[in-house]
């Protein structure tokens, strides 16, 4: 069994997530695919990953591959969380991790309604208001906001467990791919789309595989993106069973792979050389950004900075990179200039490298100050203030 060590993975990671100089995308589609889907929980974060990983990116070329080329989807899958999907993976997920958390969903929500005294068959009235819905999109293939879509539909205007029930309505469409995201009519910072018929927005209807061919189709992407990967990296970031995943696994032919530490990690089957070092690189990420969200076991990235990186939820704040190793954190002064504060020591070159990609992102930024909903401790520390 081959052995992988921790600064083998961080050279892999390095090229792998196109954010070596050298070794960076062409494309934002080449960007997404390089770690398998992009995290857009956070609506500028999906232009910052991308920023980090295209040279001379533009906001106009994402919206393109969006919105126009619709090369880009956004999608809800594994963890209940939302990504931005290379089209052609999107029945995977539909298959596989969004049906599953579809199935929670569509549970949780019927299971609210009795409660909250909406409906004494709460699996009947989520089908009549998915029902009034798609009626509503009838027609409409560039969509509906969600305030159009409440006006038109007035049973989904209302409260159940506290919560309002017309995004959880439409975000099962989504999962079950009846509806889609589609385009923004706010700036590239708030997401404020238009929900539009699936069927519409991608011109057809895709076939869809069956359960156990999407995870691993989402698997062998995964492996390529991440590996080498263990079982629970694995686990944890598709939100799926460990029999779903072992499936997976033995259907790329993942072979195994031994980790610093004792552990055992997986790598496709033609995938198993070694990836040369990349040379000096250094990287400023967004909160949440698909590289540090990638596995569960994150020692060999973060070291033992894990409780100033990530909040208390297990969402990570912004990061610092050098060499494939998390070393800091950024954020923007009153100005927009974008700041780095470093929690270890650091050579002339690799401080250097930082000062490049912090002066970098306050030239693309152009004074604009991001918002988050979330801060890590060390954002914190730093004087991170919501704008």
């Amino acid at each position: 069994m081959r052995h992988v060590t921790d600064s083998e993975r961080r050279a892999r990671l390095a090229v792998r997530h196109a954010l070596a100089p050298a070794a960076r995308a062409a494309t934002v589609a080449a960007a997404t695919r390089a770690v398998t889907v992009l995290h857009a929980t956070e609506p500028p974060t999906v232009y910052l990953s991308c920023w980090a990983r295209v040279d001379g990116f533009k906001r106009a070329e994402l919206d393109a591959a969006l919105h126009t080329e619709r090369s880009l989807v956004k999608q809800l899958a594994m963890r209940r969380t939302l990504f931005v999907f290379p089209r052609d993976l999107l029945p995977a997920a539909w298959a596989s991790a969004s049906a599953r958390v579809a199935t929670a969903e569509r549970a949780r929500l019927a299971k609210d309604v009795v409660a909250d005294g909406l409906a004494a068959d709460g699996g009947a009235w989520v089908d009549r208001a998915r029902a009034e819905v798609l009626a509503a999109l009838a027609g409409t293939p560039a969509g509906r906001t969600a305030q159009e879509i409440r006006l038109a539909v007035p049973m989904i205007d209302v409260k159940a467990a506290g919560v309002g029930v017309s995004s959880r309505v439409l975000n099962h469409l989504g999962l079950t791919a009846d509806i889609v995201r589609g385009t923004n009519t706010g700036g590239w910072h708030v997401s404020r789309p238009r929900w539009a018929p699936m069927r519409d927005w991608l011109g057809g209807a895709p076939e869809w595989p069956d359960p156990a061919a999407g995870y691993r189709e989402i698997v062998r992407r995964w492996l390529w993106s991440f590996g080498p990967g263990t079982e629970d990296d694995l686990v944890w970031w598709l939100g799926a069973t460990k029999s779903a995943v072992r499936a997976a696994l033995a259907g790329v032919g993942a072979v195994q792979v031994s980790l610093d530490g004792g552990r055992t990690g997986w790598l496709l089957p033609d995938d198993v050389a070694e990836v040369a070092d990349p040379g000096p690189w250094a990287a400023l990420l967004p909160v949440l950004d698909p590289t540090v969200m990638g596995w569960q076991g994150r020692d060999f990235y973060l070291g033992p900075h894990k409780e100033l990186i990530f909040d208390t939820r297990g969402n990570a704040g912004t990061t610092a990179w050098v060499n494939g190793r998390v070393v800091g954190a950024w954020v923007q002064d009153e100005a927009g200039v974008v700041r780095v504060r470093t929690v270890e020591p650091l050579s002339t070159v690799e401080d250097d490298l930082l000062r490049a990609e912090a002066a970098r992102l306050t030239d693309w930024l152009g004074g604009f100050r991001v918002s988050s909903v979330y801060s890590s401790p060390l954002m914190k520390a730093q004087g991170w203030v919501r704008p």
